[in-house]
């Protein structure tokens, strides 16, 4: 192959591949934005103003006593449930009881309206530890009260009361004298509904 034929091919090879080269490259606009969102998951924070809330000594049977207390929602959610579970463990100091002495033990749940104190609720120990008692669904949380009606709105309180009854059976009771009862209450919260937040809003 002669030399003028070697550079001319040469010259061709060298222009298809700058061909292709530019075959394969494009000019574009481009633009981005960084958007930082923020996830925050809200809190359900409920308190009771006691802790200790029975500290009932030397009852007989036919006493009543009434131990009056608040729920605050100190969190940033509304609660639409708030539920009551009860334990308890009784100390049988003479062996005898043929019964569960929290059978005997009678509570009536009360609200503080105009009347005065309204049972909105009755039941034994034995069985509030037995069934959970949601305290909106039964109005113990006053449905009248500014902010409640759906449970506790975030910010808000409710006052009740417990009347303890140690019930008299008209029976002889003797197997429960100096018995005692350790009772523990647990409130769990519950949110309410999500929401639906629209573009704008």
């Amino acid at each position: 192959m002669g030399i003028k034929k070697k550079i001319g091919l040469g010259i061709a090879s060298a222009a298809l591949g700058l061909s292709l080269v530019g075959g394969g490259t494009y000019a574009y606009f481009s633009d981005q934005v960084v958007t930082n969102n923020t996830f925050a998951a809200g809190t359900l924070d409920l308190s009771a103003n006691k802790t200790n809330i029975i500290n009932l000594d030397s009852m007989k049977p036919g006493d009543k006593v009434v131990r009056e207390f608040e729920l605050s929602n100190i969190g940033n959610l509304d609660m639409s449930q708030i539920i009551l579970n009860t334990e308890y463990t009784v100390t049988d100091v003479n062996g005898d009881n043929t019964s569960d002495f929290g059978e005997q033990i009678k509570l009536n749940f009360l609200i503080n309206d105009t009347k005065g104190y309204t049972v909105v609720y009755e039941t034994t120990l034995a069985e509030l530890k037995e069934n959970p008692l949601n305290l909106v669904e039964e109005n113990v949380i006053d449905p009248e009260a500014d902010g409640h009606g759906a449970g506790l709105k975030s910010g808000e309180e409710n006052l009740f009361a417990v009347e303890f009854e140690f019930v008299n059976s008209d029976e002889p009771q003797n197997q429960f004298q100096g018995d005692t009862v350790n009772l523990k209450w647990k409130f769990n919260a519950k949110q309410g509904d999500g929401d639906t937040s629209l573009p704008n809003e």
